[in-house]
């Protein structure tokens, strides 16, 4: 089988697609025949070892993908070969990949493996950040920062199909336009200058009473002080270069949360309710009340080009690597 693997983090030029025997699974264990894997800036700044936790070597990229059931090991019950399945796996850069029976679910017949591969990160974070964290209640008015983006994407939709009136923030007219069509009911551009006030304008002469923030750059604190009283402000993550600080005084004032969102964590501490909220979600799309965006797709084989894209935060939705 093919596969792209690295011995350093220094360099996405490190990187090679190698042949290599398919691995089999084992016990507990799942194998996938990729046909498509998520690429996101986190997947780039992982295989350049700039994330918080590194990983082991020789490293293959990805973690997320959407294919097909090949094998399963011994005691794997509810999964069998054929199954159409998403999967959390152990190097998704590569024609099959071993997951977790416990990371591996099924997925409708209207889901594409393209939006199944990136698919669980994105929307867990988004349900979770706003039902969980920021208590999010039909009818309130939701900021999206970042709204182009496969995490921000998410937010919209999710936002949405919560009852909420939805706000994206994106730095130019292309990827306004896609968050529009995503769902947003208004977007707003994200140049510093007399931001505030358009943001007021945008929200009927009130604020935000929920900020979605995976980017907290030079926005952060404009969009923390327009937030409506009791107001939260989630921190979802941190694209926008130099990580912002807030003065303490500020929530006092405005009542409000500095609320931070780690789905990461969330399914180590909480993975049973991770788990039921991923079975929520794939319900919507079974339903069509979500339809998953899609954004560029690269083949295998221009694996280097995907990850660069990746990082220049360019890209309209989740990137995806196209295996088969």
């Amino acid at each position: 089988m093919k596969f792209v693997q690295a011995s350093t983090l220094d360099s996405i030029a490190d990187y090679r697609l190698l042949e290599g025997e398919t691995p089999k699974p084992g016990p507990g264990e799942v194998l996938i025949k990729v046909e498509a894997c998520g690429v996101g800036y986190v997947d780039a700044l992982v295989a350049l070892g700039r994330y918080q936790v590194k990983p082991p070597l020789p490293h293959t990229p990805g973690r997320e993908v959407g294919g097909w059931v090949e094998a399963v090991g011994a005691g794997v019950d509810g999964l069998a070969p054929g199954d159409r399945v998403m999967a959390s796996v152990r190097g998704g850069f590569a024609q099959f990949a071993l997951a977790l029976a416990a990371d591996t679910v099924k997925i409708p017949e209207r889901m594409s493996f393209a939006q199944a591969s990136g698919f669980r990160v994105n929307y867990l974070t988004a349900l979770h950040g706003l039902r969980d964290r920021g208590v999010l209640a039909a009818g309130e008015r939701l900021l999206v920062l970042g709204a182009a983006g496969g995490v921000g994407i998410a937010a919209i939709q999710v936002g949405k199909a919560m009852g909420a009136e939805v706000i994206a923030a994106a730095s130019t007219e292309e990827k306004r336009a896609f968050a529009r069509a995503q769902g947003a009911d208004d977007v707003i551009d994200t140049a510093p200058e007399g931001w505030r006030d358009r943001l007021k304008a945008a929200c009927g002469g009130k604020g935000p009473d929920v900020v979605f923030d995976p980017v907290c750059g030079p926005l952060f604190e404009p969009a923390f002080r327009s937030l409506v009283w009791g107001g939260r402000h989630l921190v979802v993550g941190f694209v926008g270069g130099p990580i912002p600080a807030l003065k303490s005084n500020l929530t006092l004032m405005k009542g409000a949360a500095l609320v931070g969102v780690d789905v990461r964590q969330f399914g180590l501490f909480e993975e049973k309710k991770a788990n039921a909220h991923v079975a929520e979600l794939l319900s919507w799309v079974a339903d069509g009340r979500l339809v998953p965006a899609v954004g560029r797709s690269f083949p295998l084989e221009e694996f280097a080009p995907a990850m660069e894209f990746a990082l220049t935060g360019q890209g309209l939705g989740k990137i995806v690597l196209e295996i088969a």
